[in-house]
């Protein structure tokens, strides 16, 4: 194990918590206000983690109102989630695994494609505020699958590249990682199946929260003291 700070960096949605109801609710909301047909549900799960304009521009219709739809969807994710519409909750095993890399010296920070004031809001909810050293958002900067987040928490962290693991959920996070120069962890219970994400460059996969310690100790040489948490 090399010397200096070691750095885990988890994507949110679909890696720490389950929005996709919230998502695509949003997303038909916008849609619909300019009469346009919403996407399915599945063409908007395989896209997110990108920059939310990015994924209306791909969506939409090349003549769509891009902008208008991009501040309609923020508005109505805002105002499910004050009125309570969906819980966006943790995955299984979220709180158990943090406290296993926090006990093993892992720095534990986020690299998200939401908002700040979304992330904020998802980890107050869940009091998880206090596990993390440094938040990437959407607000920060370019977004995935550039490395510009990566490379702000190590700075931010003082952790090296190679001291570095992303665990994302889609082939955005696996390729923001790689262009990084970081591991990569694919778990498969969210947004992308398990091909896209080892096509993306994903050094190992895990089908649960427990098997997440293993995978970043295998990575980054600290097997031993990142034990399994099932």
């Amino acid at each position: 194990m090399t010397d200096g700070p070691h750095l885990v960096l988890f994507d949110c949605d679909g890696t720490l918590v389950d929005s996709q109801f919230a998502i695509v609710e949003a997303m038909t909301v916008a849609f619909q206000s300019h009469d346009l047909i919403p996407p399915n549900a599945a063409d908007v799960r395989r896209l997110v983690g990108l920059p939310l304009g990015e994924v209306i521009a791909r969506l939409a219709p090349e003549d769509g109102p891009l902008l208008s739809m991009v501040e309609i969807y923020k508005q109505t994710f805002r105002e499910n989630r004050l009125a309570g519409r969906f819980e966006e909750p943790l995955f299984p095993g979220v709180r158990e695994a943090l406290d296993v890399l926090t006990g093993a010296g892992c720095l534990l920070g986020v690299a998200t494609g939401k908002s700040r004031r979304g992330l904020d809001s998802v980890l107050d909810r869940h009091d998880l505020a206090g596990s993390f050293v440094t938040l990437q958002t959407a607000d920060d900067g370019p977004g995935k699958p550039s490395p510009h987040m990566v490379q702000r928490a190590l700075r931010e962290t003082g952790a090296e590249r190679w001291n570095t693991v992303v665990v994302g959920d889609t082939a955005f996070d696996m390729l923001m990682a790689k262009a990084a120069g970081a591991g990569a962890v694919g778990v498969t219970w969210g947004y992308h199946v398990a091909t896209d994400l080892l096509d993306a460059g994903a050094d190992r996969l895990t089908d649960t929260f427990a098997a997440v310690p293993v995978a970043v100790g295998e990575l980054m040489g600290k097997v031993d003291h990142c034990a399994s948490v099932g």
